[in-house]
């Protein structure tokens, strides 16, 4: 399954905007521009976290902003602005980068800051 979708204005929701997102199993890509285009890949393992927010506005027009937290070096806050279904959106990305994230068996460890060990406690 894959989501395409562009980003809209606030207001009524019109898609007059040169950004494209598509979202796959695999890869979150941001196209944006007219004359000079700019394209950015986020691979779906490094999502770490997904946030929806829905301000009053784009609730009233059925539009939301998806965020992701990625563990990317070009964009660590993924913002997938002002989108329709964000809401499915936002929940195929939590099950995808999960799926991802166990195909590539990788671990996400955090710091929950607990003291280094020196030789005494050796």
């Amino acid at each position: 399954m894959e989501y395409q979708e562009k980003k809209r204005w606030l207001f009524f929701g019109l898609p007059f905007t040169f950004t494209n997102y598509t979202i796959g199993e695999e890869v979150i890509t941001i196209r944006s521009g007219l004359l000079n285009t700019r394209e950015n890949d986020c691979y779906m393992y490094k999502v770490q976290d997904v946030e929806l927010e829905i301000s009053l506005p784009e609730r009233i027009f059925g539009l939301g902003t998806v965020v992701c937290y990625t563990g990317d070096t070009t964009h660590p806050t993924l913002r997938i602005e002002h989108i329709k279904n964000s809401r499915d959106i936002k929940n195929f990305i939590l099950k995808e980068s999960e799926e991802a994230r166990r195909k590539r068996r990788t671990l996400n460890t955090l710091d929950i800051g607990s003291a280094p060990l020196d030789d005494a406690d050796l």
